[in-house]
């Protein structure tokens, strides 16, 4: 079997994962992009909002869906195109999820995926302060222009996987996996009717039986500094596949959710929070509004600076934006208004 694959990008409405707006896919045969597809899609009835940050974010706006097939009409051309296909997402962890949570509340069963997650290989394969999407791409020499257009993002996930395929002289996803000693991760076949939610759904649909207003979990940004809590010990049954497991992760900056849930959260998927940088850190993540391009532009916390040092000596250590973050936890919190 040769390098064969189908990379897979989505968009969200708002923080709920479960409300796709757009998806791009790619699909690679023998280490070759042979083919594309692209749609815009309704979100889920009532999981349609959009949300000003996501909107800012990757342009769609809620008049350019209006009158399209939604998200569980659609997705039996969206299922066509993978088939039997292995997935490839950059942040695996957040398109799978999308896929569940969005069939989930619309009442439709889900098939089994194998997949992988090019952030997880990545930091496997590449020595970047950051492991999101641009800075990957970059390393990987596949240009990327606009990011969060979800054709171009998943052609330029599809990409880094190519290049680090041909890195370690795998022929295949199973080879490479095997030579990285890492596991393909697999999310099983669901039916809503008989399986339980999902955590993220359940919070959602929760968030909508409370009604108007409710919205997802979320805390406005508060003025002083940030309660930092206490340090919960990493949840030694959490899956290992997923990017936090097993990381050393310290958060700096103002969060959109309070530092001990945030801490409470990566501890729930295998992390090690921690309060200061160190050297055992693998991870920071940076509030304040953080994106990866700020580590060029310079505007960084002290903790930030920090990181860029011992990265520069060495030391295997990235930089998370909080977005980044809350979409590796399962989502991310309503914003305090909505424009």
């Amino acid at each position: 079997m040769g390098l064969d694959f189908t990379a897979i990008d989505f968009e969200t409405a708002n923080g709920f994962r479960g409300s796709p707006c757009a998806v791009g896919l790619t699909k690679v045969r023998g280490g070759v992009v042979v083919e594309e597809a692209s749609w815009l899609m309704r979100p889920p009835q009532n999981h349609d909002r959009f949300d000003h940050h996501n909107v800012r974010i990757h342009g769609i706006r809620p008049e350019q869906v209006a009158g399209l097939p939604r998200f569980g009409e659609l997705f039996p051309e969206i299922g066509a195109f993978i088939g039997d296909d292995v997935l490839a997402a950059h942040n695996a962890a957040f398109d799978l999820g999308v896929i569940r949570s969005g069939l989930e509340v619309s009442g439709l069963p889900g098939p089994a995926y194998d997949y992988v997650c090019t952030v997880m290989l990545s930091r496997r394969c590449y020595s970047l302060v950051s492991n999101s999407l641009p800075f990957a791409a970059e390393e990987a020499g596949v240009p990327l222009v606009n990011h969060h257009d979800a054709a171009e993002d998943a052609r330029a996930c599809a990409g880094i996987l190519i290049d680090i395929a041909a890195r370690n002289g795998a022929a295949s996803i199973a080879e490479l996996h095997l030579s990285l000693g890492l596991d393909i991760s697999r999310q099983p076949a669901f039916d809503p009717s008989r399986d339980p939610l999902s955590r993220a759904s359940r919070t959602a649909l929760d968030a909508l039986a409370a009604g108007p207003g409710a919205g997802l979990p979320g805390r406005p940004f508060r003025s002083g500094w940030p309660e930092e809590g206490s340090n919960p010990l990493p949840n030694a049954l959490a899956e290992p596949g997923h990017p936090l497991f097993g990381q050393t992760v310290v958060f700096t900056g103002e969060l959109r959710i309070p530092r001990p849930e945030a801490k409470v959260r990566s501890a729930e998927l295998g992390a090690r929070p921690e309060s200061r940088v160190t050297a055992r850190t693998t991870v920071l993540v940076v509030g304040d509004g953080f994106v990866a391009a700020d580590l060029r532009s310079g505007r960084l916390t002290g903790k930030a600076r920090r990181v860029l040092e011992l990265h520069e000596r060495g030391q295997r250590i990235e930089v998370l934006s909080e977005g980044e973050f809350l979409q590796m936890v399962g989502g991310q919190p309503a914003p305090a208004a909505v424009a």
